[in-house]
C-alpha cells in the first residue's frame, strides 16, 4: 500500500469501497514500518501492537459494513511527516465523520470540500482574527505542515456519522506515545491542545511550551476558543526557543473555492 503524500488532495479518500478499504486496513497492519518516516517507525514500535490492532479493528468494521473514515490509505498521514522536522504540535479529537472530510491530518480537509466543516470554520475565523492572513480558499492545511506543523488527531479513524466510534481502539496508546516521543527529542517543539481530550496530554509535553483552550467546535468554540490568540501564541513561544515563525498564511487550492 502506498500512502497518499501529505500534499495531495485532489481526490476525496475517506469514501471507501468496503472489500478494498478492508484489504487495505489489513495490509497496513504488515506494511506500516515502510511506509512511515523512519523516525516515526522508531517513535512508535513500543505501541506497535496497539496500533497493529486498531487497524485490524478498522478492517473488522469494514468487514461489517461500516464507512470508515479516513480510508487506509491516509489513516497514518500524519505520521509521513519528518519526525525530526516537526516544531508544533496541534492535537485535535478524532477524525471529521462526514464522508469526504477526513484526510488524516487534523481538522483540513481536502481542497474541494465545501462548505468547510464547522469547527474548521472557527478555525479560519480565529487565524483571520489572530493573525490578520487573508481568507484561504481552501480549508486544505497541509501547508503547514511543510514548516514543521503536525496536525495529530487524538484518535485516528471514526466510523462514518458516529463521532468517537473508534475510542478505546488502541489510537489513544499510539498517539500518547507519539506526542511522548517528541517531548523527548532535544529538539524545540510548541504543542497546541484543543479540547479535553487533548489537554489531557499537557502532562506528558513538561519543559515545553503549550497552548491549551477549548475545542474549534461550534459547542464549544465560544466558550473559550475564539479569541484565544493560538497563532500568534505559537509564533512567540518558537522565538523564545530561538526556531521562525510560522506563516499561517494558506494558499489558493486552482479551481475550488469555499464559503462560510
Amino acid at each position: 500500500m502506498t500512502i497518499r503524500p501529505a500534499s495531495t488532495d485532489q481526490h476525496d479518500p475517506s469514501l471507501p469501497l468496503l472489500p478494498d478499504d478492508a484489504a487495505g486496513f489489513a495490509e497496513l497492519t504488515e506494511s506500516w514500518r515502510s511506509e512511515l518516516d523512519a523516525g516515526w517507525v522508531d517513535a512508535l514500535e513500543p505501541v506497535a501492537p496497539a496500533l497493529e490492532g486498531a487497524l485490524r479493528a478498522c478492517a473488522d468494521d469494514v468487514r461489517a459494513g461500516h464507512v470508515v473514515l479516513p480510508g487506509p490509505a491516509v489513516v497514518l498521514r500524519a505520521f509521513q511527516q519528518p519526525f525530526d522536522a516537526v516544531r508544533v504540535l496541534v492535537v485535535g479529537q478524532d477524525p471529521y465523520p462526514t464522508p469526504g472530510h477526513a484526510v488524516g491530518l487534523a481538522f483540513s480537509v481536502g481542497g474541494h470540500v465545501s462548505p468547510l466543516p464547522r469547527s474548521l470554520q472557527n478555525i479560519v475565523a480565529e487565524l483571520r482574527t489572530d493573525v490578520g492572513v487573508p481568507a484561504p480558499a481552501s480549508g486544505d492545511l497541509s501547508a503547514w505542515t511543510e514548516q514543521g506543523v503536525l496536525l495529530l488527531n487524538r484518535v485516528l479513524s471514526v466510523r462514518s456519522g458516529e463521532p468517537g466510534a473508534h475510542r478505546g481502539l488502541g489510537w489513544e496508546d499510539v498517539t500518547a506515545q507519539a506526542i511522548a516521543a517528541l517531548a523527548a527529542r532535544p529538539k524545540p517543539l510548541v504543542a497546541v491542545l484543543w479540547g479535553n481530550d487533548a489537554r489531557k496530554l499537557s502532562g506528558a509535553l513538561a519543559g515545553h511550551p503549550v497552548i491549551e483552550s477549548a475545542h474549534p467546535s461550534p459547542l464549544s468554540a465560544r466558550r473559550g476558543f475564539l479569541g484565544s490568540a493560538p497563532f500568534s501564541q505559537v509564533n512567540t513561544a518558537l522565538a523564545a526557543l530561538g526556531e521562525p515563525p510560522v506563516d499561517w498564511r494558506l494558499p489558493a487550492a486552482p479551481g475550488s473555492e469555499w464559503s462560510l
